[in-house]
């Protein structure tokens, strides 16, 4: 009975406490979310009590904003009265906050800054014998094995090493018809006993020492052509070998092959070419840095991994195939628009940025972006530099934002307050630069330096004052091009093709 008491104490203990976390959650939710409705005379965000509306367009619970009422009256879910959604709201330029109360809100901002994105790719790697550099050893006639040396598989050896001796039988009758041939000194018959020993088989130098000496030489070395391991080996002294049957093969590892698997999502940020450092076990202190020779053209789709496949320095033969390598991938840096990747609000169709508009206003605006990495999110299209972005409390400004009814500014529109006049009166900047991409609204551009704005070279995207100005030009066309700058980033206002 006493455990069974005190059991029972324990969990009303555990309810209790959980019952009070959960009135300081909603009493703290519940006064957010009054500081949000309340009109500027409470020092909240912008809203207004029914009486203060002409024309009054729902009715709503802040803890609820998604559900909406067409009479005032109770909250359904929270002991408060329905707030009046004013019809006035619904064309406000952004949500207001005052000034005094946004550290309140934790709200923090970011501006949005030119910088280069280092993404890294770190994954798992193994060594293997480089099968570009493979040697398959065959004797150009059949005979016996008279001595393989004492070779193995999977020894190291140096190109021109010898492998195999092997008696050729047939090849003493032709020699020794071409040394009575030379006798005679019959240079016509002479050449052509040349000619058929080549084709049985003799090389030039074994001809020229049989010439030399006078002696037939019936025995055949076979070395190695290159260096490396003998991966096979198919000969023992004693064996009857056939003209072109398979005695060994040798394969290279200097340089040495690195494959590693990748993730399927990391592939658009790989190419051949590109810079790979490995770090292994066995040498804990060095870095082996190569390049990717090759992206193979399958991927597992057990793993959702696509391997590359690099080339290590190996002139010391420290690397041995088989050892497994931690592998950082480096993809191509540039300069890039860049925001803090919290700032970002992903809706599924699109994703969206909370911008600071100064004197406590914000307002919602569509980005389009792009890499990620390191915690910055690059942005291809919709912001300009300076503009700042809500890296913290964004979510509440967003759903303050829609419940307002507050319109998203576009990837391409004007930022709020520019005027035509004032885009007319926008300075024009004139550079050079290699087309990459074009789409139905922007071009992308590597473009050179442009010393007015302090631009060094790189690649960035130009929205289009016109769709036709797309027209004629394609990916790798070098132009000479005139631009604006606008809130929403450059505007390309003439381009064409310069032909070199």
């Amino acid at each position: 009975m006493t455990k069974i008491s005190e059991r029972f104490t324990l969990a009303q203990r555990t309810y209790g406490a959980m019952a009070a976390i959960a009135l300081v959650s909603l009493a703290a939710g519940f006064g957010l979310s009054m500081l949000i409705s309340n009109g500027s005379d409470e020092g909240g965000m912008s809203g207004a009590a029914e009486g203060d509306c002409e024309e009054v367009l729902y009715w709503y619970d802040p803890m609820v904003p998604a559900q909406r009422f067409d009479q005032p009256g109770k909250s359904p879910f929270m002991d408060m009265q329905l707030v009046a959604k004013c019809a006035g709201e619904a064309a406000t330029a952004g949500v207001q906050i005052d000034p005094s109360l946004i550290q309140n809100f934790g709200i923090r901002t970011a501006p949005a800054e030119f910088g280069i994105l280092e993404p890294e790719i770190t994954v798992t790697g193994v060594l293997a014998y480089n099968g570009r550099d493979v040697a398959i050893v065959q004797p150009r006639a059949g005979g016996y094995v008279q001595r393989t040396y004492g070779r193995a598989q999977d020894d190291v050896v140096s190109p021109g090493a010898p492998l195999v001796d092997i008696l050729v039988p047939e090849w003493g009758g032709a020699q020794r018809e071409y040394l009575a041939v030379l006798g005679t000194g019959d240079e016509a018959l002479a050449s052509a006993m040349r000619q058929r020993m080549l084709l049985l088989g003799m090389s030039d130098g074994m001809i020229d020492a049989v010439s030399r000496t006078g002696r037939a030489q019936t025995t055949i070395t076979v070395a190695a052509p290159i260096g490396g391991a003998i991966t096979m080996l198919g000969v023992r002294p004693g064996m009857t070998v056939m003209e072109g049957q398979t005695l060994a093969e040798i394969t290279g590892f200097s340089p040495i092959w690195l494959e590693a698997s990748v993730p399927e999502t990391q592939a658009a940020n790989i190419r051949i070419g590109q810079t790979v450092n490995a770090a292994l076990a066995a040498f804990p202190e060095e870095r082996f840095a190569g390049r990717i020779t090759a992206i193979l053209p399958s991927a597992d789709a057990q793993s959702g991994t696509i391997t590359v496949r690099a080339e290590l320095g190996n002139s010391s033969g420290r690397l041995k195939p088989g050892m497994f390598a931690q592998v950082s991938l480096s993809p191509d840096t540039r300069r890039a628009l860049l925001v803090p990747s919290e700032a970002i609000i992903r809706t599924g169709r699109r994703a969206i940025v909370m911008l600071d508009q100064d004197e406590g206003g914000f307002i919602p605006a569509e980005v389009e972006i792009g890499r990620e990495a390191n915690g910055q999110t690059e942005v291809l299209a919709g912001l300009a530099q300076g503009e700042k972005v809500v890296i913290s409390g964004q979510f509440l400004l967003d759903s303050e934002a829609s419940l307002s009814g507050l319109n998203v500014r576009p990837v391409g529109g004007a930022v709020h307050g520019e005027t035509d006049d004032s885009a007319a009166q926008a300075q024009t900047y004139r550079a050079t630069g290699r087309v990459t991409k074009i789409t139905a609204n922007s071009i992308t551009l590597d473009h050179a330096p442009v010393p007015e704005l302090s631009w060094p070279t790189m690649v960035m995207p130009f929205a289009l004052a016109r769709p036709s100005l797309a027209q004629g030009l394609a990916p790798g066309d070098n132009v000479v091009f005139t631009f604006t700058q606008h809130g929403t980033g450059p505007r390309l206002e003439s381009i064409r093709k310069t032909g070199r």
